[in-house]
């Protein structure tokens, strides 16, 4: 295959034209640029449309089992150097096994650690990112060290060592998400690779003329099929399925009504045990047609019995799931057992109509944290003796069915107070009460502020500028921390900085009991009118923020 690979041009500080030292067993595509002294190592991929240009700043170097995805853009600035793992200077080093995922910057001096994960759009500028860390999407870290194996939440702007050596530490499901995308692209690099070969392809082209159901179907017969009905699959589904028996993975299938299906409360198919394609195609058809007017979902299972690729092929409208996200974004195990998905849309996957921005990133928040996730509610009379009742109890670890039962008890509490509760399952202590509608129907505004993606979000509870007295939520929030042993602080931020999240501290606050701490609270409340006030809840032991709400806005 012809890669697009040139020596770096003459100019007045290098005229040495070095030339990309590129492994023979790397797939860089043909709509890719790598230009000057570039080294990459084994099994790489290089996806299309990116730009690793070291005509300015040199060298570059690109470990072993790096994917570098579309529209990536590596460069250099001719002055200044990192060292690399070999102790030699370098522009921009990338370590083994690291993920460089749509759109991301590295711009030289940068170093990139083995084992990271650098999200979509993200930027690294005059930079180390220290091994085993998970930048996420649309986040930039420019002049500053970030240590290794931490955790850095889409939107954040770390650009001081402050910010840098207080973020959270990356979570075992995060490891195994950034794990998986390394062997995704490494299938795909043994792919694109079979693909140019025709002796490799040949073969598979032949198998997939054959046909892989029992009733004599082709794929390219379902493919042409302008209808897909409830008992039949789609092509995409059909992937999925060849995909995970491909990877070694067991094949397993659930079903659940409409009712229970707002619990999650899933009852598996008959257990599938394919010999061949066909087998399983058979067993998944057999599930579906069993089970017309239900919900169906398909699921891989690996040797440590987790799920991936949890996909939903059967609605009770019996329209078949056939989005290609489905099976592009696997799942993930999350800190609970259960999974979660990473999709293509910075986790945005499940929208509401009823619950603000804020909400659903809440839910999202709480169950990729492996929290559980309840609901309580009270009438006016009722809420100022803080008597809530619970409302249906919510099993599921889906953000779509917790979205649904939210819902659901904010449709059934007409007129009076719903919160959001997050629940450490564990330690049983609750770590997030936040309402989420009041008395007058009102259910809490989305905030323009880009938020930190910690283990629990900003509430919805505030108070105006103009009185800087606490209101009764966040007395209740700030004695709910107390209780639970958290250490108090605030920060503030003017109306110019809140876009950047550039937050300033207001102070630790040494309270021995409430009124102190509420005292403090309403005395930085009024040092900071026109500012917005956030109240931060730390846990000391894992010296990581459990809470951050906003309190007061300009």
């Amino acid at each position: 295959m012809a890669v697009r690979s040139t020596a770096a041009p003459p100019t007045p500080w290098s005229r040495n034209l070095a030339e990309p030292k590129i492994h023979e067993s790397t797939f860089v595509h043909p709509f890719s640029n790598i230009i000057g002294d570039v080294y990459v190592g084994a099994n790489v991929i290089i996806a299309p449309g990116t730009s690793i240009r070291a005509d300015e700043g040199t060298p570059f170097y690109i470990g072993e089992s790096t994917n570098i995805q579309d529209g990536v853009v590596i460069h250099g600035l001719e002055q200044g150097r990192v060292i690399g793992d070999d102790q030699n200077k370098y522009s921009v080093w990338i370590g083994e096994n690291a993920s460089i995922t749509h759109m991301a910057l590295i711009h030289g001096p940068a170093y990139v650690g083995e084992n990271s994960f650098i999200g979509f759009r993200s930027t690294v500028f005059n930079a180390r990112v220290g091994a085993g860390c998970i930048v996420m999407m649309h986040a930039l870290i420019q002049d500053v060290e970030i240590p290794a194996g931490k955790y850095v939440p889409s939107g954040s702007i770390i650009t001081n060592q402050q910010q840098a050596d207080r973020l959270p530490d990356v979570q075992d499901q995060d490891e195994e998400f950034a794990h998986h995308v390394v062997g995704i692209n490494q299938a795909l690099r043994t792919g694109y690779r079979c693909a140019a070969d025709s002796k490799c392809i040949a073969p598979i082209r032949d198998e997939n003329a054959k046909s892989y159901t029992g009733n004599g179907i082709t794929v390219l017969e379902l493919e042409r099929s302008s209808q897909v009905s409830s008992n039949s699959l789609g092509a995409e589904t059909i992937e999925q399925v060849r995909y995970l028996l491909n990877q070694g993975y067991k094949i397993g299938t659930e079903h659940v009504d409409q009712r229970r299906f707002r619990t999650g409360s899933w009852t598996s198919c008959q257990p599938i045990e394919p010999r061949s394609m066909g087998d399983a195609i058979a067993a998944l058809e057999s599930c579906l047609r069993e089970h017309s007017g239900e919900y169906v979902r398909l699921f891989g299972i690996d040797n440590g019995r987790r799920r991936v690729l949890e996909t939903i092929i059967q609605r009770p409208d019996g329209v078949v799931n056939a989005t290609a996200a489905s099976f592009k974004a696997p799942a993930s195990k999350n800190g609970n057992g259960s999974y979660r998905s990473y999709n293509n849309d910075n986790g945005h996957s499940s929208t509401s109509g009823a619950l603000s921005t804020e909400t659903v990133d809440q839910i999202r928040q709480l169950l990729a944290g492996g929290y559980k996730v309840g609901t309580e509610h009270v009438d006016e009379r009722r809420f100022r003796t803080g008597s809530w009742q619970t409302c249906e109890p919510i099993t599921s670890n889906s953000t779509k069915e917790v979205i649904s039962a939210l819902e659901e008890c904010i449709n059934n509490h007409p007129g009076e107070y719903v919160r959001l509760i997050g629940i450490d399952s564990k330690a049983k202590r609750r770590v997030l009460e936040s309402i989420i509608q009041r008395p007058n129907g009102q259910v809490a505004s989305s905030s323009s502020q880009k938020k930190s993606f910690t283990s629990t979000s900003s509430s919805t509870t505030k108070a105006t500028a103009t009185n800087t007295h606490l209101s009764s939520e966040v007395i209740d929030q700030l004695r709910g921390l107390l209780a639970g042993g958290y250490k108090i602080s605030a920060e503030h931020v003017d109306q110019r900085r809140f876009r950047t999240g550039s937050w300033s501290s207001c102070g630790q606050i040494e309270a021995r009991s409430d009124r102190e701490a509420i005292a403090a609270l309403e005395a930085y409340l009024g040092e900071y009118q026109g500012e917005y006030v956030r109240l931060i809840g730390i846990d000391p032991k894992a010296k990581r923020r459990v809470l951050e709400t906003i309190i007061q806005r300009p």
